[in-house]
């Protein structure tokens, strides 16, 4: 299991074209993949679940995946939060 953590850079937080692109993102893995928001943990091929952490600028997340391309899936996740979901960043 990998956790990584990352706080949302982009101002308008996770909206619906964030959550998308978290998701097209985790489909990709074979892993297990949840995203963790004080204690609310949901899981990341889920659009919906990431829209319910209502995840604004500043928020801490915690990327977990669990499987065979774990690693792969959690550096993959975080980089796309470090980029600010090519959105105006804070």
């Amino acid at each position: 299991m990998v956790e990584l953590e990352t706080i949302i850079k982009n101002r308008a937080g996770i909206h619906a074209r964030p959550s998308a692109l978290i998701a097209q993102t985790s489909i990709k893995f074979a892993s297990r993949i949840y995203l963790e928001k004080a204690g609310n943990r949901i899981n990341a091929k889920s659009i919906m679940g990431i829209i319910t952490l209502a995840a604004s600028f500043g928020a801490k997340i915690k990327i977990i995946a669990d499987g065979p391309d774990e690693q792969q899936a959690a550096v993959a996740l975080k980089t796309l939060f470090e980029s600010g979901f090519n959105e105006e960043l804070g």
